[in-house]
C-alpha cells in the first residue's frame, strides 16, 4: 500500500508528494503570468498520471489565474472520473489589500471554481491583509465549524505568524494544519528561522513549495543553459538561473544525479525523494507538472527509497552550497 501521512493533527490523510497546480492558471493575472498556457488536454493528462501513480491531494489558489487553476483542476478530476470525496483539495484565500471578511465573501467563488469537489483544506496565502490573523482564523474556524472546509492552514508564514494562527485556531479547539513553504536543497531557511522547529512541536505539517527550485536540481538548466531563456516569466532574472547560481548550484546536481544512478532514478526524483524522506512525516512536497512527464518523475519518487548515508551525503553537500551554507546548522537532520 502507498505510504499516506496525516495532515498536521486533522486525522486527513494524504500522499507525500501532492501536485501543485499553478501551472494551471492559463498564464491570467498576477499568479498565472508565470507560466505559459497549457492545452485543457495537457492538464487533463498531468492529473491523470498524478491519480494513477499514487497521489492524493492537490493544491492550487484563488491568485493562478483568479479560478483559472481551481477550475482546470476540478475539470481535469471530472475527466478522470473521479468523485467528491476521493482526493483532496487545497487552495488558498488571497489576503494582500484585504480584510478577514473577505475570506467568506470569496469562498463561493472557490466552491463554484472547483464544483462539484470540496474545499478540504483553506489556506491563507500570506501573512499580509488589513486584518489580525486573529480575525481571519476566526472567520476560517466559522467555515470549519460550518462543515463548509475540514482543515485550516496558511502559507509562507514566519514563526511568529504561524504561532498566532496555531493559537487562535486552539482558542477555538481547532487545530493548524499545515504551514506552506518555499523549501527546497538550495533554500533550506525554515530548518534555522524557528518554523519547521514550531512546526513539529505543534503537529504542525509543512507543504514544501517549489521542492525542485523551480526546475534547478532537475538538472536540466546545468546541461542546457539555452533553456532559460525560453522561460516564461520573472524566474528567468533569478540569481540561480545566471551562470554563477548555475555554477554553485552543480556540484549539488552532480551528487544527485550520481545517487540517482545507483537506483535508476533522475536528479529530481532523487531531490523529491529527499525531502519527503529527511523529515519523516513532518513535510509533504507539491511539486507541479507542466508537461506528462514530469508528473511520472513525481510519482516514481513516491516509491523512490534513499539509504540513510545518501540522504546524509547529499545533505552535507548541499550544506556547502553558499547562501545554503549560512543559514542551516549541522545539528538539524532527523
Amino acid at each position: 500500500m502507498m505510504r499516506q501521512v496525516e495532515l498536521g493533527k486533522t486525522g486527513i490523510a494524504i500522499s507525500p508528494i501532492g501536485l501543485g497546480c499553478w501551472q494551471f492558471s492559463d498564464a491570467v493575472g498576477i499568479g498565472g503570468r508565470y507560466w505559459p498556457a497549457l492545452p485543457a488536454e495537457t492538464m487533463h493528462e498531468i492529473i491523470k498520471i498524478s491519480l494513477e501513480g499514487g497521489i492524493t491531494w492537490f493544491d492550487t489558489a484563488e491568485i493562478y489565474g483568479w479560478g483559472a487553476s481551481e477550475r482546470a483542476l476540478a475539470s481535469g478530476l471530472k475527466e478522470c472520473g473521479v468523485e467528491p470525496g476521493d482526493v483532496v483539495i487545497a487552495t488558498k484565500w488571497m489576503p494582500v489589500m484585504r480584510r478577514a471578511e473577505s475570506i467568506r465573501k470569496t469562498f463561493a467563488d472557490r466552491v463554484k471554481c472547483l464544483s462539484p469537489f470540496p474545499v478540504d483544506l483553506h489556506q491563507v496565502h500570506f501573512p499580509i491583509s488589513f486584518s489580525s490573523i486573529e480575525k481571519q482564523m476566526n472567520v476560517m474556524a466559522d467555515l470549519f465549524e460550518e462543515g463548509k472546509i475540514r482543515a485550516i492552514g496558511v502559507s509562507n508564514f514566519t514563526r511568529k505568524h504561524m504561532e498566532k494562527a496555531h493559537d487562535a485556531l486552539a482558542r477555538r479547539g481547532i487545530p493548524l494544519a499545515a504551514n506552506q513553504m518555499r523549501y527546497h536543497l538550495l533554500n533550506r531557511r525554515i530548518e534555522s528561522n524557528g518554523v519547521l522547529e514550531l512546526a513539529r512541536e505543534r503537529g504542525i505539517t509543512i507543504i514544501a513549495y517549489s521542492p525542485l527550485a523551480q526546475g534547478i536540481l532537475s538538472g536540466k538548466f546545468h546541461k542546457d543553459p539555452g533553456l532559460i531563456k525560453k522561460l516564461t516569466g520573472p524566474r528567468k532574472f533569478l540569481r540561480m538561473f545566471k551562470p554563477a547560481g548555475l555554477a554553485e548550484s552543480k556540484p549539488l546536481v552532480d551528487c544527485l544525479e550520481q545517487v540517482g544512478k545507483t537506483c535508476n532514478a533522475s536528479a529530481a526524483e532523487v531531490a523529491l525523494a529527499w525531502m519527503i524522506q529527511r523529515n519523516g512525516d513532518a513535510v509533504v512536497a507539491i511539486p507541479g507538472a507542466s508537461k506528462p512527464q514530469h508528473a511520472k518523475m513525481n510519482v516514481r519518487a513516491l516509491d523512490l527509497k534513499l539509504k540513510q548515508e545518501e540522504i546524509e551525503r547529499i545533505d552535507d553537500v548541499s550544506r556547502k552550497v553558499p547562501g545554503v551554507r549560512a543559514v542551516v546548522p549541522k545539528n538539524t537532520i532527523s
